[in-house]
């Protein structure tokens, strides 16, 4: 989808969301065709005229402030991450970098030791979710990436073409939608990527769910948070995760798993741990499951 057309549908998919009464507007809600603020609304409450806000919806040449687009995002209520996706989106002369042949992502020996040396789940995730580290412990608990040819290490093409995936998270369908949230941002900050496009692209054919939700313009950066697994060998698991940024790498982050101290979760791990380095889990599949052959999709 072209920048403008991008702009234009997220600002009304976020208008459709807020209801006047949250904003202090008394309208008769029964005579109202559609849902949410009208643009002469908007307008109104972020202090600028209906014709420059048409503009900046439409996505016409318009030099916007960040003044105006910091009131229009208040109005609509976005949150950081959102608000960050609508500069990027209505600002991309000072956010797009023209990369058709980006160079191949790599994680710093540093961050590699790093990852290794951590006792819980732990991996690295760069641009377009391409998984670029992984310890031992992630591998056993989520997916070997290491093992699926470079083109399949990618955690939303597994998440969404892979059976396994939909067996291993027992939330599947809300990791799915942060998958198209965190990949839709993206897409706002990076529109002249190639890879990303063509994922965007091969995930929309492929997947009626990921199609769906992308209609939806849900933008995601993951911050912390909690996350339900279902390992086929040591049952079922908690754990919440910190997503930190990589220093002095563009668009990588390490996510570290941790469980709460003498949960079942933590005895979970400890015997996932055991397996993985008793040898059992080096015969297992790849992509996690026991006793079954390698699956790369």
């Amino acid at each position: 989808m072209a920048a403008k057309e991008e702009l234009r549908e997220f600002l009304r998919s976020r208008r459709a969301r807020v209801a006047p009464e949250d904003v202090g507007l008394d309208v008769d809600l029964g005579r109202r065709r559609v849902p949410g603020l009208r643009r002469e609304e908007l307008a109104r409450l972020a202090g600028v005229s209906v014709d420059y806000y048409t503009r900046l919806e439409q996505g016409r040449d318009l030099n916007v402030s960040e003044e105006v687009l910091g009131a229009v995002a208040d109005v609509l209520g976005l949150r950081a991450d959102e608000r960050a996706h609508l500069f990027d989106l209505a600002q991309p002369k000072h956010k797009r970098r023209r990369a058709p042949t980006p160079a191949p992502q790599r994680v710093r020996p540093g961050v590699r030791v790093l990852v290794d040396s951590l006792a819980t789940p732990a991996f690295v995730v760069g641009r377009r979710l391409d998984v670029l580290a992984t310890n031992a412990m992630a591998r056993a608990l989520i997916c070997d990436f290491d093992a699926l040819p470079p083109r399949d290490r990618n955690h939303a093409r597994w998440v969404f073409l892979d059976p396994i995936a939909r067996e291993r998270y027992l939330d599947w369908d809300l990791v799915a939608r942060e998958n198209v949230a965190s990949l839709r941002m993206q897409a706002g900050r990076w529109p002249d990527d190639p890879d990303l496009a063509s994922l965007i692209g091969e995930l929309s054919m492929k997947s009626p769910e990921f199609a769906g939700w992308w209609a939806d313009h849900e933008v995601l950066r993951q911050s912390h948070g909690t996350k339900r697994y279902h390992h086929p060998v040591v049952g079922d698991l908690t754990v919440a995760y910190e997503a930190l940024a990589v220093p002095d790498a563009a668009d990588q982050v390490l996510f570290v798993y941790t469980v709460e101290p003498g949960s079942p979760s933590e005895e979970a791990l400890r015997l996932l741990a055991s397996w993985s380095l008793t040898g059992d889990g080096a015969t297992s599949d790849r992509a996690g499951r026991a006793d079954a052959p390698p699956q790369g999709r």
